[in-house]
């Protein structure tokens, strides 16, 4: 998965894992071509990413853990897109 992100122009990941993302995160430190980012809270992970791609113009992924920190992560998202709407 994160090589399908190189190929795709992703340079980086920002994220907010939990113990089951454990095992992306050990192998993300294996990849040079990715440079990852951790966040305390699901907000500032997809505002990161946000905020990345809109200063770059290059897209970023968003790591985040199942359930309340995808569930809260998502709420981030959805201000982003009403934001690139203006």
């Amino acid at each position: 998965m994160i090589q399908t992100l190189v190929d795709s122009g992703v340079d980086v990941c920002f994220m907010n894992p939990g113990t089951s993302e454990m095992h992306f995160v050990h192998e993300l430190d294996a990849v040079p071509q990715m440079r990852g980012v951790l966040a305390l809270l699901e907000g500032v992970v997809t505002g990161a990413a946000d905020g990345y791609a809109r200063i770059t113009g290059r897209p970023a992924a968003a790591l985040l853990h199942l359930g309340p920190g995808l569930r809260n992560g998502l709420a981030g998202a959805d201000g982003k897109e009403v934001a690139w709407a203006r």
